[in-house]
């Protein structure tokens, strides 16, 4: 099921009652120690050891002791009461818990707390409040002014003042402002931005900025804790810092569309977390415990179903593939995308009845741009795409990834099922236009 999914840039603020994830992780720890501190009896009920039967003849007590001891505490010969209460009450291999153990969850924990407080020092100072400004115009005077139509989160990537968002943060911003943690205010100039990555580098002109730096988040694993720092709902007094933990890697997403019920492009190889993300944080970083910035924090998910909100699924797009956009951005102004040049919608069974084919999965080409790579190559409408070079195209997230793998000028070999015939198509991408 695909999950449809919202941007988390809060231009109208509604309020609504989330759980953190990090208090379900506190609550988590202090079971645990309210496990430590419980009597041995507790504990070997919670987690026995693989236990022997009693034996037919046993008596009662003993049938009891033997359930509760672990196999390798020795059965007691006696049946008397008093000794199979023993033997219940304080199993050979089950130590009892002293002041030093809880100790060391309290270590433990503290730990932790440090963990998260340095990341927040070591980052936050270089995650920005970015303010969008648009035009609107003075009905009574016929001058335009500026208002400010929406509010998101950026962090500064290098000395030079670059700032690493997203596209939706500053789309059609005739005016972007810049606010640092510490208070300072700078006008920002739009360096580039890619609709199709959903990402945007901006500039300020500034002195001793803070500068946070950027982590490998290929080396991320699933349940890796990490941290979101952004400005959510645009609350006053700087950032918000969330933590949580990675739920997932390599998803692909599809962002929803500028029009209603339209879908926006896919993001690819997208980190899955579960540290709350609200409207405003989108742009803003998340980092993981090393204080290195792996992800940009972009979506989260909508309703599973109509009436019921998903809980605890946000999406940032991983560095890895941030960070070329970035270097793109900054060195042309522009990112370069490959393009075929067709619509294509999934297939599924009701529209391969429709086409008389017998097909189990593809993609079916719905129209084909005149001019384009895909008309030169000959595709056409009804076509059913099920293969590029020999890689099967289950749907179109699938289709949409392999063809985004390559570069402009690239050929590739598209297996396409035609009627009732399957036949070979070479098509070369062109470069996508930016429109």
């Amino acid at each position: 099921m695909n999950l449809p999914t919202y941007r988390s840039l809060g231009v109208k603020m509604h309020w609504q009652r989330r759980t953190i994830a990090s208090l379900g992780i506190i609550l988590i720890m202090l079971l645990g120690l309210a496990a430590c501190s419980s009597g041995p009896s507790t504990i070997s009920a919670l987690a026995p050891s693989a236990s022997t039967a009693p034996a037919a003849s046993a008596t009662p007590a003993q049938a009891t002791a033997a359930v509760a001891a672990p196999a390798d505490t020795a059965m007691p010969a006696t049946s008397a009461p008093a000794a199979a209460t023993a033997a219940v009450a304080a199993p050979a291999d089950t130590a009892v818990p002293t002041a030093s153990s809880n100790s060391s969850a309290t270590a433990a924990f503290s730990d932790f707390s440090a963990a998260i407080r340095n990341v927040v020092q070591q980052t936050k100072p270089a995650v920005v409040q970015i303010t969008n400004e648009q035009y609107q115009m003075d009905g009574s005077t016929n001058t335009p002014f500026t208002v400010p139509a929406g509010v998101g989160s950026g962090v500064i990537y290098d000395n030079q003042g670059h700032i690493l968002t997203n596209n939706h943060v500053v789309a059609d911003a005739q005016q972007l402002t810049v606010a640092l943690p510490d208070g300072s205010t700078y006008p920002a100039s739009l360096v580039g931005a890619d609709p199709f990555t959903d990402l945007a580098v901006l500039k300020i002109d500034g002195k001793n900025l803070p500068v946070a730096s950027f982590g490998d988040s290929s080396q991320l694993q699933v349940g890796d804790w990490v941290v979101a720092i952004g400005n959510a709902l645009a609350l006053p007094g700087g950032p918000t810092v969330s933590a949580g933990v990675v739920s997932a890697l390599g998803r692909t997403v599809q962002e929803p569309g500028e029009t209603n019920n339209s879908q926006g492009p896919f993001l690819f190889d997208v980190v899955q977390t579960d540290a709350p993300i609200n409207p405003g944080n989108s742009g803003g970083p998340l980092v993981d415990l090393q204080g290195k910035v792996i992800g940009i924090n972009t979506l989260v998910a909508g309703q599973a179903e109509p009436g019921v909100q998903a809980q605890g699924i946000g999406f940032a797009i991983s560095i890895a593939a941030a960070k070329p956009i970035a270097d793109q951005l900054v060195a042309t102004g522009q990112a370069t995308h490959p393009y075929i040049g067709v619509q294509q919608i999934p297939l599924n069974p009701v529209i391969a009845s429709r086409l008389g084919s017998d097909t189990k999965s593809g993609v079916v080409v719905v129209a084909v741009g005149p001019g384009t790579p895909a008309a030169t190559a000959g595709l056409r409408p009804r076509d059913i795409i099920t293969a590029i070079d020999n890689t099967p195209v289950t749907d179109d997230s699938v289709f949409a990834k392999i063809i985004d793998s390559h570069k402009p000028g690239d050929t590739i070999d598209l297996t396409v099922v035609r009627g009732k015939q399957t036949v070979h198509v070479t098509a070369t991408l062109a470069k996508r236009p930016t429109q």
